[in-house]
């Protein structure tokens, strides 16, 4: 493996004025290319939703764009605050020359916004001069055209060749004592209790064992962001982010069994009165409600204005007031087991858009393999996924399912969508939290391997390109992982972030892809096999850039965010 002395990485001073200056003609980039979108999907200081589609691979371009440049603006702040803390080495100082480099050459060469679209400035409707201006600035060029791409990522992987045994790959930039801790406490877990047996659940798709959940429960993840005078805990999205990422590194199915609490948590503390706080956030908060979120429709998918299943106030038998459910949801998560569901319905059939819809906290007793939906007025099935299988997926079947007319969410119709519409923010930061820690494990198996796999007298960690992709990888985790602590940061702040989370959900879903697929390639034919964990990780990734609202759509709300922020 070529070496790359220490020396060669300029001064951290240096290295930051250099990459602000690029930062800068990033930025110039950007606003030229809004304006040139602008142009194109803005009438009369409107944007024009036929307009959008119109162009819809320019206007997703400049998403992929406007991300890339706010991720290196988080990395370089990350190196900034190490940098004062004393905690800037040379690991560091690589990741974010690397980061700079590759991600700078993309911007002026084509982002790749899939495997079979790349967008380049040109499609933006950049103009060639702005982008001769940009691929010859004085920065720009020192990061991204210099040649010492290959010899950053060499000296990288040699820095990261002991990583697995001391699990530093790269300051975390966390500045909080407990934070620290909290993610210490954590990776213990997940190592002793999760990542030993997460294969062979995978493998007979099984259930998430519900002693599993139960430890969870003793160490807070339901609660984890619930108020303290609800029984939660308190804490801040920043630190859900680091929960979930290592519960997710070791498997995405026991990181994600927080995503549905959250989001009902959220809800309800939002949205719920008095009485719903009170009887459902603590029981969330303890593990003992286990809820589910039952949005999407067949046919219907992100298209939720299109929702048909039916909610109809009546009295029942016993002259209480309730409502009536009829219809079918899909793709429901750890629907069987829930005990509550987050369901969003249509109360006003004459009101065919988003005002016709309502939210509603319904009970259900909780099924079985045999008899998944025991409860009467449901039924419904296991849908068979690829991977994420640990809380499986369900359709259900509603015919005439009650639900108490008090549990409908703040006891309000025709609000389900704003409702939902406000909890997006914190599912989308804590769903890019599972890709970082879903691509850091796809990462340390790639390391591991290389290390240990011989082949032609050698570690084939000796080969550049295997170690470069491992080097590749931590540069670009680092990066999308600055990014969602910062989207967290600013919902803490109680700031919208909604611009914010789609980024770092965007970009975090193909960094857990790519990171997969190149470590599948290290595993070369074994990574085939199922009996590799990678296998494994290759299925849990791939859906990452699909739920919580698909690539495309996060694209799309990036777009129609930055375009409002014009001035």
């Amino acid at each position: 493996m070529t070496n790359m002395a220490a020396q060669t990485i300029p001064p951290l001073p240096d290295l930051l004025k250099t990459a602000a200056a690029a930062l800068g003609a990033a930025d110039r980039l950007v606003e030229a290319a809004k304006d040139a979108i602008t142009a194109r999907v803005v009438e009369n200081s409107q944007i024009k939703g036929a307009l959008l589609d119109r162009h819809q691979f320019a206007v997703h371009g400049f998403a992929w764009l406007a991300t890339y440049v706010e991720g290196l603006r988080q990395l370089h702040s990350w190196a900034e605050r190490l940098g004062n803390e004393g905690g800037f080495g040379e690991c560091e100082a690589l990741t974010l020359e690397i980061a700079f480099g590759e991600y700078l050459a993309q911007i002026a060469g084509g982002i790749p916004m899939s495997q079979v679209e790349v967008v380049r400035p040109s499609d933006l409707g950049v103009e060639e001069g702005i982008v001769a201006a940009f691929i010859a600035d004085e920065a720009v060029k020192e990061l991204a055209f210099h040649g010492r791409g290959d010899g950053l990522r060499m000296r990288l992987a040699e820095l990261l060749r002991h990583s697995l045994d001391t699990g530093n790959f790269g300051a975390l930039g966390l500045a909080d004592e407990t934070l620290e801790l909290i993610r210490e406490q954590f990776h213990r877990f997940a190592d002793e209790q999760v990542t030993p047996y997460a294969h062979e659940w995978h493998l007979k798709d099984e259930l998430i064992p519900l002693d599993i959940i139960r430890q969870m429960s003793e160490l807070g993840v339901f609660g984890l962001t619930i108020p303290e005078d609800f029984g939660g805990h308190g804490l801040s999205k920043t630190a859900m982010c680091v929960v979930t990422e290592e519960l997710s590194r070791a498997y995405i199915g026991v990181g994600s069994l927080g995503t549905r609490s959250e989001i009902a948590a959220e809800l309800i503390r939002n949205h719920g009165t008095a009485a719903q706080k009170e009887r459902y956030l603590p029981a969330i908060a303890n593990g003992a409600i286990l809820p589910t979120a039952v949005f999407t429709e067949p046919n219907v998918g992100s298209d939720l204005a299109s929702l048909r299943t039916r909610a109809v106030r009546t009295t029942n038998k016993d002259g209480n007031d309730v409502y009536r459910v009829t219809g079918n949801k899909t793709w429901i998560t750890h629907a069987a087991r829930a005990d509550l569901m987050t369901l969003l319905v249509r109360t006003n059939p004459d009101e065919k858009g988003y005002k016709g819809l309502s939210m509603f906290l319904a009970e259900k007793p909780r099924g079985s393999d045999a008899d998944p939906f025991p409860g009467a007025g449901m039924s419904g099935g296991e849908i068979k996924v690829l991977g994420y299988r640990g809380m499986k997926e369900y359709e259900i079947g509603f015919d005439d399912f009650e639900v108490p007319a008090e549990n409908l969410l703040g006891e309000k119709e025709g609000e389900g969508f704003k409702q939902l519409m406000a909890t997006f923010e914190s599912a989308r930061v804590q769903t890019a939290a599972r890709a970082i820690g879903v691509a850091q494990n796809a990462m340390e198996l790639g390391l591991r391997y290389a290390l240990e796999r011989v082949q032609f007298g050698q570690p084939i960690y000796e080969f550049p390109r295997e170690a470069g992709k491992i080097a590749s990888m931590a540069a670009e985790i680092m990066l999308a992982r600055q990014l969602t602590y910062f989207a967290a940061r600013e919902k803490d702040a109680e700031r919208r972030c909604d611009v914010e989370a789609g980024m770092a959900k965007l970009l975090a879903a193909r960094v857990a892809w790519a990171s997969a697929d190149n470590a599948l390639q290290v595993h070369g034919g074994n990574g085939y096999a199922e009996e590799y964990v990678i296998s494994r990780v290759l299925c849990d990734a791939r859906i990452l850039n699909i739920f919580e609202g698909a690539g495309e759509i996060q694209a799309q709300v990036i777009t129609r965010g930055l375009l409002a922020k014009r001035n």
